[in-house]
């Protein structure tokens, strides 16, 4: 199938990027190339770069943007490798970064990439096909106690403890190879009056797995500080984020990177020397319209946060 994927608050993320017709951009999270098409069709002489380990979604977007081809890099890494990939192309400083951390429609609708819980398909999960390690691995190698962790802390799931022993369960019969059969072990350890009304049972399960297997918010955690270092003075970093860890992790990086000062609070005076690094644009997320939710049902959990970098002036 062709890649595919609605762009979430596509114009409030556009709006909040402050495009310089001259400018550098990179999108850290390429996917089908929609925010990048509209940030390249603003420039003149600046240039984008753009960013996706997915295979599929480099094809896509390359095909996409081909029209700005004179404007655009595609490379195909992680955006944790954001700082290496900009220091090879002799790139100091950009005014601009956008993550959209959502799993793409064409990954949730692709079954072979077992990322659905609605399609039977072998347990893959893999947002980058060279990963030798996939969902599978994780399913029938990690022990109850870990599977635990992951379910509980990824997924949210009050059901953690009696899925992982469910999970470990049925696979000493035979290892679990496919998405339905996850999904049963699963449905097996939730009582029934639970799974009324309350969304698919193996939702947070499949999101806890998805998030182990790739490091989703290790990688952002660890990222964002670099992230902020790249932007130029008055650059912005736009992030869009899908489930409340990794809007926490967001949320919590801006404030500490606006106000990082560790001293007491009766202090007169700040003596720790830690100083701001910009300021947050937005002191709430930026939520979907209720039209484009109602257009793009996947759009209802994003939020979008901006921070802005500190000029050279205000640094001083």
């Amino acid at each position: 199938m062709a890649f595919e994927h609605k762009s979430v608050l596509l114009e409030e993320t556009i709006d909040h990027l402050n495009i310089k017709p001259d400018g550098i951009y990179v999108d850290g999270t390429l996917g089908g190339g929609g925010h990048s098409y509209e940030i390249a069709g603003r420039l003149t002489s600046g240039r984008l770069i753009g960013i996706d380990q997915d295979a599929a979604a480099i094809k896509a977007a390359g095909e996409r943007l081909d029209v700005y081809k004179d404007k655009v890099i595609i490379v195909r890494s992680n955006y944790s490798e954001m700082k290496q990939v900009l220091k090879e192309l002799h790139i100091e400083k950009v005014e601009g970064i956008l993550l959209d951390l959502g799993v793409s429609s064409y990954q949730l609708d692709t079954a072979e990439r077992g990322f659905s819980y609605k399609e039977n398909a072998p347990l893959d999960m893999r947002m980058d096909t060279r990963n030798p390690k996939t969902a599978k691995d994780i399913i029938n190698s990690y022990s109850e106690m870990e599977l635990y962790r992951i379910i509980r802390d990824y997924g949210e799931d009050k059901f953690a403890k009696n899925i992982a022993k469910h999970i470990v369960r049925m696979r000493e019969e035979k290892p679990l190879e496919t998405t339905f059969e996850l999904t049963e072990a699963i449905k097996a350890a939730i009582p029934m009056k639970f799974r009324i009304n309350t969304g698919h049972p193996a939702k947070r399960t499949f999101q806890a797995i998805r998030i182990e297997l790739n490091r989703e918010l290790e990688v952002l955690k660890d990222t964002l500080k670099d992230m902020i270092d790249l932007l130029s003075p008055g650059g912005r970093l736009c992030i869009i984020t899908f489930h409340s860890l990794e809007d926490r992790i967001v949320k919590s990086c801006f404030r500490e990177n606006e106000n990082p000062c560790t001293c007491p609070p009766d202090f007169p005076v700040c003596v720790c020397g830690k100083r701001s690094k910009g300021r947050v644009i937005t002191r709430k997320p930026i939520l979907p319209s209720e039209e484009e939710i109602e257009q793009n049902k996947r759009s209802k959990s994003a939020k979008l946060r901006v921070f802005e970098k500190t000029s050279d002036i205000q640094q001083e």
